[in-house]
């Protein structure tokens, strides 16, 4: 039965035997042993191949010439995966030579048959060294239980080395299905959500469960919006304005936002915020003024960095919520990184210093990313030094990281965003296109279920929404009435997107059936 031909599937692409010998494995692995065993003998189909019964017996039995000439036998087993199942083998024969005295055996299976089998001389002298050290350590405590245990965790050891269809892969036919489902949510443009899916029909999800409609306008600031940030648990969103304040909003269980504090101290307009990531913190950057440090909880002003000349463009926490960079656009202040108490800890500065337009932080704190000049993205690994440049064609007027510190996105006034990688090893970018940008700066940013889309605002008053692997946006959001300045997508609550506008207001989009937001 097992080398029958026999096909099953609308395409014949499915080998029949295999089919079965894979849903023999699942029914094992969930523990329906019965069913297993009933399965394998009414089908003809053995969930263990020839081989593997052979090795199996060879092993507890103690037949190391069989399993040695049935290991050799095998063709699929690549010759450096081949030296390595041969080393475990020769290493429990040649240590039950050595419990039972027969040293003088051990040793001529050492000196002759082992490098017959050409595994090179470093494997032969691991496997001397190896048996020399469990000799030491086992000898005394050696009895046949102990023998058989080892025989049994040596067949284990196999498992996981041998090739099919010797052996098949551990959980094989959940591996498939997974594979099919993940193919599925691949191809579907709005999966946004953590319900496991059903195997009774082919995944698609609808847009019921995605921001498309308005369920709250913000109207407290006075003037025009410029920035819109969630906080790392999604339970507040701070926004900033040129009305020369930033406003605190608490995220309510029914998916509402409720106004929390008035952040005034600033002299100008506030450009940026950027929450620490405990969230205990907001810093908030003034348009050409000083950066300030502001207690979430009480809404109180803690410091109040640089002076009236520090020209501010951005700043940026790492992840131990004590330490953040902020980057300026007068060449000479450049790039500060500082502690919550005010102190500068390290500075890059100096007459050949580029301005910086933005900069942000890797989550994950091993990066240090900033826009200098306009058209030149540096990634810094904070922790080595190492550096690599970016150049872009067009001029960049912002940048936004991903949650799994993987990508970046970058804003280009050509009305273009780019995707790249931190680890530097794309030659070009992902494209997304379709919402205009020609005089403002426009902040995108990555949002949804494992940070598959990506939003942005648009200078012809909507929101634009891509799925991450196509160019063209799959939503456009109507509702402001002047430029978008900026999006965030709430990183618990995927179903929750805000934007800010210059014309005052900040939207929240949720699902068109806005009862079904959850978090």
């Amino acid at each position: 039965m097992e080398n029958s031909p026999t096909t099953i599937g609308s395409k014949g692409l499915i080998k029949q035997h295999e089919f079965v010998r894979v849903i023999i494995q699942s029914l094992y692995s969930l523990g329906y042993r019965k069913s297993g065993s009933c399965l394998e003998s009414e089908s003809g189909v053995s969930y263990k191949s020839m081989n593997l019964e052979l090795l199996e017996s060879q092993i507890l039995e103690g037949d190391w010439d069989g399993c040695i000439n049935t290991l050799c036998a095998i063709q699929e087993l690549a010759d450096e995966t081949r030296a390595s199942v041969l080393f475990l083998v020769f290493k429990q024969c040649l240590l039950e030579y050595l419990i039972g005295g027969d040293d003088t055996l051990a040793l001529s299976v050492l000196r002759n048959q082992v490098p017959a089998l050409r595994m090179g001389k470093e494997n032969v002298h691991n496997l001397a060294y190896s048996i020399i050290c469990l000799k030491e350590m086992e000898l005394s405590k050696a009895d046949d239980n102990v023998i058989h245990g080892q025989r049994k965790n040596l067949l284990t050891e196999l498992g996981t080395l041998l090739p099919p269809p010797t052996v098949l892969p551990e959980r094989r036919l959940e591996h498939l299905v997974e594979t099919a489902i993940t193919a599925q949510i691949d191809s579907c443009d709005y999966h946004n959500s953590v319900e496991p899916i059903s195997l009774y029909e082919d995944h698609n999800c609808s847009r019921d469960q995605f921001p498309t409609e308005t369920i709250q306008t913000l109207t407290e600031h006075e003037n025009e919006v410029w920035f819109v940030q969630f906080s790392n648990n999604g339970e507040y969103l701070a926004s900033s304005s040129s009305d020369c304040t930033a406003i605190i909003w608490k995220v309510l269980e029914d998916g509402r936002l409720s106004f929390k504090h008035m952040l005034r101290s600033h002299l100008t307009p506030v450009s940026f915020v950027a929450w620490s990531p405990d969230d205990t913190k907001l810093l908030t950057c003034g348009n050409v003024e000083v950066l300030k440090l502001w207690d979430v909880e009480t809404g109180t002003c803690k410091h109040t960095f640089g002076d009236h000349g520090f020209v501010v463009s951005s700043c940026a926490w790492f992840p131990d919520s004590k330490r953040f960079v902020c980057g300026s656009s007068d060449p000479e202040k450049g790039i500060c990184m500082w502690d919550c108490d005010g102190n500068e800890i390290k500075a890059w500065r100096g007459t050949r210093m580029p301005k910086v337009l933005d900069l942000a932080v890797t989550p994950d704190g091993e990066n240090l990313i900033s826009v200098m000049s306009d058209l030149e993205i540096r990634i810094l690994n904070v922790r080595t030094n190492a550096e690599q440049v970016i150049p872009e064609e067009q001029p960049i007027t912002s940048l936004s990281v991903s949650a799994d510190s993987k990508f970046f996105i970058v804003n280009l006034n050509s009305q273009e965003i780019h995707l790249w990688d931190v680890a530097g090893k794309w030659k070009k970018p992902l494209k997304y296109i379709g919402h205009q940008q020609h005089k403002y700066v426009i902040r995108s940013c990555f949002g949804g279920l494992d940070s598959s889309f990506i939003a942005s605002g648009s200078e012809n008053s909507q929101v634009y929404i891509w799925n991450r692997r196509n160019s063209r946006p799959i939503e456009v959001l109507s509702g402001h009435l002047m430029t978008v300045n900026c999006v965030c997508w709430n990183p618990k609550r995927h179903q929750m997107l805000a934007s800010a506008s210059d014309d005052h207001t900040i939207r929240i989009w949720g699902p068109s059936r806005s009862k079904n937001i959850q978090r």
